[in-house]
């Protein structure tokens, strides 16, 4: 039997004891005691094994006052690299108390709703150290705000203050420093810009950070991570000692997302090696720093449906776990000149872009610039150079694999589809019974050009696009066939009566604009060679009209074929 594959699993104790497949990242610890940053803020797109890193620092760092535990924590990490850097290193084993906070959590409707979740999450921390209270260090006046924080009682000031005060109170008890791990600090903030209390969490973030890692003489080290790296303006006011790792720094750069030779060594457990071009192409392409690395979280997915099924098709297995809101927020404030920029990238060109780091959600649509690097920092876009011209630096971005390509893809014709919903094509079915492809072609034109196309699919782009205007009729019914393979023809439209009307469509994709009018007639000539009309004359039709259409980007070509009518 092969040990399991940690799908969702993110706390480290669980994946060792429990024998699931472990693609070793503790030489992060060597790297976070060598560099020795006090405040460090790791910034990587979501599902990229954040989580788990800081549960597995928790369990090297922590003294959990209780000597058995701390031997079982000890043991989990026999075999693993850390083991082997040295007494300088592991003798930090067990060494500290440590705080473990997690915000991501903090998704509700309203600030009330979210301040309440944080409330939760930091009163479970202050449960997980209630030995505190039994040490005998504490005053009666911190017992009595521990209790209260402890049990959801205590004012936002003293939520906001909890950070510095718990590490106050474990110090007293403990006669040692704190480290803090705090994950997935940005969390509450991307909700909260989208739900729009922006203003509210800002603030308490702030201040929960500023007591906590700005004023505090009990804090060893911290470790914080998030997807973006929020202006320090906004929220890290005044910690000058903060030591920001984005995906743009070299440090740390292979203990986020799996390298090459972790994912070819972890195929080849699995027997999966054969497939390796496809995981390659689907969930590869990012760089940290000067690192190539794989999305770990489709690694995974991918391997999980390789080991029972060799054959498996790739699927975009973190558009379903990551927030697509800038994505669909971004295509419906999208410009022309935005549009054709993602046109660009979605074919498989690249975008250069003047990088900001220090951003606010509140500063992504003031221009360009700002939102293509939002883009960039949560892993949507990819480093592919970079240069530098005095003072500035510059990215060449591009969409990393094929994985976020159908991202950007399902998104756009799914903002595409609720934009037609608000229109009225009653002129497109007039012209389509009335026969007149010249107006056909005329109203088709001018849905394409104001729409985001990706060529390098162009035939779904195309079937979707039209499909999705046709269906918008309440009189017609529209079937498309072009899933089926089963050699009819791309849209059937028909009446709901028998005694309606009918149309048989079919695409084709030209290869220049010079082509257009050619393969229209192509596609009307393959109508009648294949027969696509039989069908509906089986059905009952009587009355069946059929169309060549051809697309070149932002172009198309209607052509009308000799009446079907029997």
């Amino acid at each position: 039997m092969k040990k399991a594959l940690p799908i969702g699993v993110d706390n480290f104790e669980r994946v060792i004891t429990d024998g699931y497949y472990y693609i070793d990242k503790t030489m992060l610890i060597k790297e976070l005691l060598d560099l020795k940053g006090e405040v460090n803020l790791f910034t990587r797109p979501r599902r990229f094994g954040k989580t788990l890193n800081l549960s597995m620092l928790r369990y090297f760092f922590e003294d959990t006052g209780d000597a058995e535990k701390n031997a079982r924590n000890k043991a989990l990490f026999q075999g693993l690299k850390i083991m082997e850097a040295g007494e300088g290193y592991t003798g930090e084993m067990g060494t500290y108390p440590v705080i473990n906070l997690t915000l991501k959590s903090a998704k509700q409707a309203t600030f009330q709703s979210a301040y309440a979740k944080l409330k939760e999450e930091i009163a479970e921390e202050f449960k997980r150290h209630r030995y505190v209270l039994e040490s005998g260090a504490l005053d009666e006046e911190d017992k009595c705000k521990f209790r209260e924080i402890a049990g959801r009682e205590a004012g936002q000031d003293e939520y906001s203050g909890a950070l510095k005060f718990l590490s106050k109170c474990l110090h007293q008890a403990t006669g040692k420093n704190t480290v803090i791990l705090i994950d997935e600090y940005d969390v509450p903030l991307e909700n909260a810009y989208f739900r729009g209390f922006y203003g509210e969490m800002v603030d308490f973030v702030r201040s929960l950070f500023e007591s906590g890692l700005k004023t505090n003489d009990n804090l060893r080290f911290a470790v914080i991570t998030g997807c973006l790296r929020i202006s320090k303006e906004s929220i890290f006011t005044g910690l000058n000692h903060l030591n920001i790792i984005s995906v743009l720094d070299k440090k740390y750069s292979e203990h986020f997302g799996f390298t090459e030779s972790e994912v070819l060594q972890s195929m080849a457990y699995y027997g999966a090696e054969n497939r390796f071009p496809t995981m390659k192409e689907w969930y590869d392409g990012y760089t940290f720093g000067d690192t190539q690395v794989y999305n770990p979280w489709s690694v995974i997915k991918f391997l999980y449906d390789l080991y029972s099924d060799v054959d498996a098709f790739p699927r975009p297995y973190w558009i379903n776990t990551s927030s697509n809101d800038i994505i669909k927020d971004m295509i419906a404030r999208a410009d022309r000149e935005t549009k054709g920029q993602i046109e660009t990238l979605l074919n498989g060109g690249t975008l250069d872009i003047q990088v900001h780091e220090e951003v606010t959600y509140e500063d992504m649509h003031a221009s360009g610039e700002n939102l293509w690097n939002f883009l960039y920092f949560t892993g949507y876009l990819t480093k592919k150079s970079e240069y530098f011209r005095d003072p500035l630096s510059f990215l060449r971005v591009c969409i990393p694999n094929t994985e976020v390509k159908t991202i950007y893809q399902n998104t756009i014709l799914g903002w595409f589809r609720k934009s037609i919903e608000k229109q009225d094509f009653r002129d497109l079915y007039r012209a389509m019974e009335e026969g007149d492809a010249e107006k056909m072609t005329d109203i088709l034109n001018g849905q394409l050009f104001p729409t985001i196309s990706f060529y390098d699919s162009a035939e779904n782009f195309y079937h979707g696009f039209l499909a999705g205007i046709l269906s918008q009729s309440q009189d017609y019914l529209v079937k498309s066939n072009r899933e089926s393979g089963n050699g009819r023809s791309d849209i059937m439209v028909r009446s709901p009566s028998l005694r309606g009307r009918a149309f048989v469509l079919e695409l084709k994709v030209s290869a220049s604009i010079d082509d257009l009018e050619a393969d229209a007639e192509k596609a009307l000539k393959q109508i009648y060679d294949k027969r696509y009309m039989d069908e509906l004359r089986t059905e009952g039709y009587r009355k069946i009209g059929c169309y060549g259409v051809s697309f070149y980007r932002k172009d198309c070509e209607v052509r009308l074929g000799r009446r079907a009518d029997t």
